[in-house]
C-alpha cells in the first residue's frame, strides 16, 4: 500500500471524466488501499482517483479522520440533493487555496464498495459535502470550478 504522488492543478486527468470500473479485480482493491494511504499521508479527508493519476471512478472519503472509518465508492451515481450549506473547501490536487463554496447540505448517492458490493449512502453535514468534492474529481471538476467567474480571477493559484 504505497503513498502515491498527487497530481496537482493543471494535469490533464484532474480535468477528464473518469472511466466507469468495469471488473472487481485486486487491482480495484489495491486502487483503494492506496487511496486510504495516500489520504491519510497528505492530511486529507478525501480522495479521487485520478488525484493519484488514475483513470477510475474510485473514491474514499473519512472526514472523521478514524482509521478503519473509510467510505469507499466505486461507479457512483448522485441519487438525490437538497438543501443548500456553504462551507471553506480546499483539494490535495490545488494546494495553498481555500474558497467558500455551496453546495447541497444533504445528498444520497449509490455505488458499489472496493469487493462490488452495492450499497447506498445518505448523508448530511462535512460528509455530504466530502462526497460531492469527490464526486466532482470523477467528473473532471475542481472545487474552484464552482465559484463565480470573477472570484476564480482573484483565487491565487499555486505557482509552479
Amino acid at each position: 500500500m504505497p503513498v502515491r504522488p498527487l497530481c496537482l492543478e493543471p494535469q490533464p486527468v484532474l480535468r477528464a471524466a473518469a472511466c466507469r470500473v468495469r471488473a472487481f479485480t485486486d487491482d480495484v482493491r489495491r486502487l483503494v488501499d492506496d487511496l486510504i494511504e495516500t489520504m491519510y499521508a497528505n492530511d486529507g479527508i478525501g480522495l479521487a482517483a485520478p488525484q493519484i493519476g488514475r483513470d477510475a471512478q474510485v473514491f474514499v472519503a473519512n472526514p472523521s479522520r478514524h482509521p478503519g472509518q473509510e467510505l469507499v465508492m466505486v461507479n457512483p451515481a448522485l441519487e438525490w440533493s437538497a438543501g443548500r450549506a456553504g462551507i471553506v473547501e480546499g483539494c490535495l490536487s490545488v494546494p495553498d487555496v481555500w474558497a467558500k463554496i455551496r453546495r447541497a447540505a444533504r445528498v444520497r448517492m449509490h455505488g458499489c464498495d472496493a469487493a462490488g458490493a452495492a450499497y447506498t449512502v445518505t448523508a448530511e453535514g462535512l460528509l455530504a459535502i466530502v462526497l460531492q468534492h469527490e464526486f466532482d474529481h470523477l467528473q473532471g471538476r475542481l472545487f474552484i470550478d464552482r465559484l463565480p467567474w470573477w472570484r476564480r480571477l482573484t483565487t491565487r493559484r499555486p505557482t509552479r
